[in-house]
């Protein structure tokens, strides 16, 4: 059950929308240029909470569960991706490592800070040697008296330049019987041997940053062991991530939005020999399938989203939302490109830009392939089991 009853949130919901159709979107060429959001967009999104909208209220978010959660991300995908990037991590995989799997001490410590934006939380998964699956996991954490040190590489963390916080998983052991042998650590940024690589030069999503960060020997206090168990890593991030891919289907859905509407106003506007293009049939039928695939994604994030809050499906339901989604608005924006013709492939056009900032959507919070792995091995479990 939300803290936020569906007419609180309903004023949510319109300020965010006013908030990027107002505020963002005529500045998207320059967060673009300058590869960065401007400081008072950044500023304005503090002072709404956006940094904290689904951290519970008691640590001083708004307290927004996934199925608003959704909604926001319809809007937040309207725009440049970089903007939603700026405070995703907070309110997601990083933010949610600590909501559900923190201490009191630790709740204490950081929510209230993350939830304000004072402090940029970095969820520090992925390395040179696992991606989508943190089984393969090579960072370790030994005990040293009270003490953990940790050494290891991650790479692609999203925020690591501006990160206050990196949510760090790693190694304690070996897997066994009891468990897959993976704590996460809280990394304050400014912990002596913790390094930060240059900026990662990306194909698209200009003003959102990534870099390697590197942890040599990096010792932290055993109040830095997240849950105080080191086992909780593991179901930490598997938990995180399926939150997420919810999320980051809805984050598509809205970027086809985008792309769709982008493609409507230009056929109805451009025309080629004295008639609108998008009068011709063709070009009417391209519209047609991304007015579909949108349709239909929204229709499925609105499906998972509940049964992720419910508890009824926390793991195939996230995977085929962010499938079927992210895969849909790769579609989309290949047919928005095309329907602008040689103006789709200019810089500085909406769709072009699109079409490179969508790409990323089907490789991180795990890639399609893994999405299949995951739905395709469910259902066969699921088989095996009810055949005894």
């Amino acid at each position: 059950m939300s803290e936020v009853s569906p007419d609180e949130f309903s004023e949510v919901l319109a300020q965010v929308r006013q908030f990027i159709r107002t505020r963002v979107i005529p500045r998207e060429q320059e967060i673009m240029d300058t590869n960065a959001i401007p400081e008072d967009i950044r500023t304005a999104a503090a002072e709404m909470g956006l940094f904290g909208y689904a951290i519970p209220q008691e640590w001083g978010g708004l307290g927004l569960d996934l199925t608003q959660d959704v909604e926001l991300a319809f809007e937040f995908g309207y725009t440049s991706l970089a903007l939603r990037s700026m405070f995703g991590t907070n309110n997601g995989i990083a933010g949610q490592v600590l909501v559900k799997f923190g201490t009191d001490e630790q709740k204490e410590t950081w929510l209230e800070r993350i939830a304000s934006g004072e402090v940029v939380a970095s969820f520090a998964l992925t390395e040179p040697g696992a991606g989508s699956n943190p089984a393969g996991l090579r960072t370790k954490a030994v005990r040293d008296g009270d003490d953990w040190v940790i050494s290891g590489q991650k790479r692609f963390i999203t925020n690591a330049p501006s990160a206050d916080l990196f949510v760090t998983f790693a190694r304690t052991r070996p897997k066994d019987e009891n468990g897959e042998g993976i704590a996460v650590f809280l990394v304050p940024a400014g912990t002596p041997g913790v390094t930060v690589g240059p900026k990662d030069r990306k194909m698209g999503q200009e003003g959102a940053a990534t870099a390697e960060v590197f942890f040599e020997d990096v010792r932290v206090p055993a109040s830095a062991l997240v849950g105080g168990s080191e086992d909780v890593g593991y179901t930490a991030a598997m938990t995180s991530l399926a939150r997420g891919r919810v999320h980051i289907a809805a984050l598509a859905v809205g970027q086809a939005q985008r792309a769709l509407d982008e493609s409507v106003a230009y056929a109805a506007s451009a025309t080629q020999g004295g008639t609108a293009i998008g009068d011709f049939q063709l070009v009417q039928a391209h519209l047609a399938d991304m007015q579909v695939g949108v349709s239909t994604g929204r229709a499925i994030v609105r499906d998972a989203a509940p049964k992720y809050v419910s508890g009824e499906d926390t793991r195939v339901g996230p995977s085929v939302a962010k499938l079927y989604c992210t895969e849909m608005a790769g579609r989309v924006a290949d047919l928005a490109v095309q329907i602008h013709g040689g103006t789709g492939y200019m810089r500085d056009v909406v769709v072009e830009r699109i079409y490179r900032d969508i790409r990323l959507l089907r490789l991180y919070e795990g890639t399609s392939e893994i999405q299949r792995l995951i739905i395709g091995g469910s259902l066969v479990r699921a088989a095996k089991k009810r055949q005894g």
